[in-house]
């Protein structure tokens, strides 16, 4: 699987170099079906295909008016893209059989657990000061 960090920014664009197709192509190129699965490794009869989940997201935009202080007239504009991956699991091919593994995300399972602590803390909290 080629290896992608976790987010892609694509450098700004002026709004003289605005060129649609370049953005386009940009994002196609981005949009691949090679950031989802990537390369099987096979290994003693058994093939592994990751999987990752791909988001992305972009916009632009262009404006004129007036440079502060001045009277003089001027514009501006630009667009950008951002592409996210990250790993979901693997399917496991070995015998004919084919299983999912996901993969697990500790941070996320951290921040889950800190959400209900808190959570718990607040009610705990809320049924204390009905008491008093």
């Amino acid at each position: 699987m080629e290896r992608v960090p976790d987010t892609e920014l694509v450098p700004h664009i002026g709004v003289d170099d605005v060129d649609i197709q370049q953005i386009l192509a940009r994002v196609a190129e981005g949009a691949h079906i090679q950031k989802v699965f990537g390369a099987p490794i096979e290994q003693e009869g058994v093939l592994v295909i990751p999987v990752a989940a791909v988001r992305g997201a972009g916009g632009g935009g262009s404006g004129t008016g007036r440079v502060p202080g001045t009277d003089t007239p001027g514009e501006g504009g630009g667009g950008g893209f951002a592409l996210t991956t990250r790993a979901v699991g693997v399917y496991v091919i070995k015998g004919g059989d084919v299983h999912w593994r996901p993969a697990v995300d500790v941070n996320r399972a951290v921040l889950g657990g800190q959400i209900l602590g808190l959570a718990f803390l607040l009610l705990i909290r809320s049924v204390l000061r009905r008491r008093i």
